[in-house]
């Protein structure tokens, strides 16, 4: 979407039966992003819920276009970015802005949007790789949980439990030896190594489930939960909308970190049920290998590279959308053109320079952490 043209100093506004004198109002619904960082440039998403089209938008538009609240003429709000940008708008520069509104059906009081046609049929694909759609209202279902779980998502409670996590990650920390020994001895119990496969499923079913209930408690919708599978894997999925327009970042983070915390909150009984019994003991040392993965599972979700959610929680503290495609291209043409990488803002070259050569790092220490637990396992 193009910027409205600045004109001259908006000659005619307010002049009766002008066009400035009109109040429109963007449809309640529509959705607006906080700034993020896309490139060198700033950018806002606007996204329609109903039609799920979503684009981007300058800051100057996004001046104009979060002012259309139906109280404002376009008089007074041209005034306004008069004062912030230095120039005026006047009624061609705002016929253009609208009718482009007006064609995303954006506006309010004009045709309704078409919502996307949905496949009377829950699943798609084949026997080797598809999904199927489990709830047929994931919203709702998600809001029944969040109303039943609503007492305990306080900041307090979370508080409490996100501290008996870390003390619990401390605890095996310290008993790492023990739970890299039980790790090689259940590759020869087949038993158990299926009772810790299964259970890890059932984590990862609760971990997007979390983010459907987080993304409930903090104001976003849940799209859709199913299965999706690749043969021989399989894996529950929830699609979480809207919650990337969030106003605020905690919010944000909240909704993506979800999962993570929901695999360490499942871990909990079975490490106190691991603290009771003797270290020789089989569910003792099926425990562990649970204790070892789960953890594992949970932390590596963390790690800031994609897919993962601890690279939706570094792009919502940093406020940047596509932070790993973008500091790629950032670091090829530094390489190639370092006048051009000078134009981007200073923000932004730090933020993609560090982002390239930390992630770099990260991959090389988590590929030397790989290598050393693999020796270590097998020469125990």
């Amino acid at each position: 979407m193009t910027g409205p043209v600045p004109a001259d100093g908006g000659r005619g506004a307010g002049a009766p039966g002008s066009l400035l004198e009109h109040r429109p109002a963007l449809r309640a619904d529509v959705l607006l992003s906080p700034p993020l960082l896309n490139g060198p440039a700033t950018v806002h998403l606007v996204k329609d819920p109903v039609s799920g089209a979503a684009f981007e938008i300058g800051p100057k538009e996004h001046f104009l276009v979060s002012r259309l609240d139906g109280r404002r003429s376009l008089a007074e709000i041209g005034a306004a970015y008069g004062a912030a940008f230095g120039r005026r708008l006047d009624e061609r520069n705002w016929q253009q802005l609208l009718a482009l509104l007006g064609s995303r059906r954006l506006l309010a009081g004009g045709p309704a949007p078409a919502a996307p046609e949905r496949s009377a049929q829950p699943w798609e694909g084949t026997l080797l790789r598809g999904r199927v759609r489990l709830v047929a209202d994931a919203d709702a279902a998600t809001a029944r949980l969040h109303r039943w779980l609503r007492p305990v998502l306080h900041p307090v409670p979370m508080a409490l439990l996100l501290a008996v996590c870390l003390g619990m990650e401390g605890l095996l920390t310290a008993r790492a030896g023990r739970l890299v020994e039980d790790l090689v001895w259940v590759f020869g119990q087949p038993a158990a190594l299926l009772g810790v496969a299964t259970l890890l499923w059932l984590s990862t079913a609760l971990h997007e489930f979390a983010h459907g209930i987080a993304a409930r408690h903090t104001g976003g919708t849940v799209g859709e939960i199913g299965l999706r599978w690749r043969l021989p894997v399989a894996i529950m999925y929830c699609r979480v909308d809207n919650y990337r327009y969030l106003p605020r970042r905690r919010d944000q983070a909240a909704v993506a970190g979800a999962g993570a915390f929901a695999n360490l909150l499942f871990l909990l009984p079975f490490c106190g049920w691991w603290l009771l019994l003797p270290a020789a003991d089989p569910t003792a040392r099926t425990l562990s290998v649970l204790l070892l993965l789960g953890s594992a599972q949970a932390l590596v979700n963390l790690v800031p590279l994609p897919p993962m959610d601890g690279y939706a929680l570094l792009g919502h503290a940093l406020r940047v959308t596509r932070l790993a495609p973008a500091g790629a291209a950032y670091a090829r043409l530094r390489m190639r053109d370092r006048t051009a990488a000078a134009a981007y803002p200073a923000r932004a070259r730090r933020i993609y320079l560090g982002y390239t050569v930390g992630s770099a790092v990260l991959v090389l220490l988590l590929l030397a952490a790989a290598v050393t637990g693999g020796w270590y396992a097998v020469t125990r």
